[in-house]
């Protein structure tokens, strides 16, 4: 296997796990400080998502870490084909959840011309861009273990 930017073990992998942690844990955060989002399925299901978003880049982290630590790169195959799958899963859950988040958002603002809850439908929008960008990482972490996957 090659040495690609954003390989398991290194400093650029390290960096996207990271913000992945921290772009999933803001869009929690946001969603999460607002008094009615458990009314709505779809802000739910984004809580839900970026929750196993945050255990899985957390635990790929401490790995990165853990290999920086060492001086390895990790690149056994078995390993590699774990993270090809648990990144899709996670990127394609963190999509999903995104944009079911942002319909109903764009439903509140544009569709129905004013938002009753106030300050709350900011936090909304928030927590939807920081779902976006989450995703955004974890589809190029996950195009990355895929592009590592095929060259082993």
């Amino acid at each position: 296997m090659k040495d690609f930017c954003g390989t398991p073990g290194t400093f650029l992998g390290l960096v996207l796990r990271m913000s992945q942690f921290i772009f999933a844990a803001g869009s929690i955060a946001s969603m999460a400080t607002t008094t009615s989002f458990f009314n709505l399925t779809a802000f739910c299901y984004l809580i839900a998502s970026m929750g196993l978003q945050i255990i899985w880049s957390f635990v790929l982290a401490l790995l990165d870490v853990y290999a920086l630590a060492r001086k390895k790169v990790l690149l056994n195959p078995v390993l590699i084909s774990l993270f090809v799958v648990g990144d899709w899963v996670t990127a394609t859950l963190s999509l999903a959840a995104a944009s079911a988040s942002a319909g109903i958002t764009v439903l509140y603002f544009h569709d129905l011309g004013h938002c009753h809850f106030g300050e709350e439908c900011q936090k909304y929008q928030i927590s939807v861009a920081l779902a976006f960008l989450s995703w955004i990482s974890t589809s190029i972490s996950s195009l990355i273990m895929l592009w590592l996957l095929a060259a082993g």
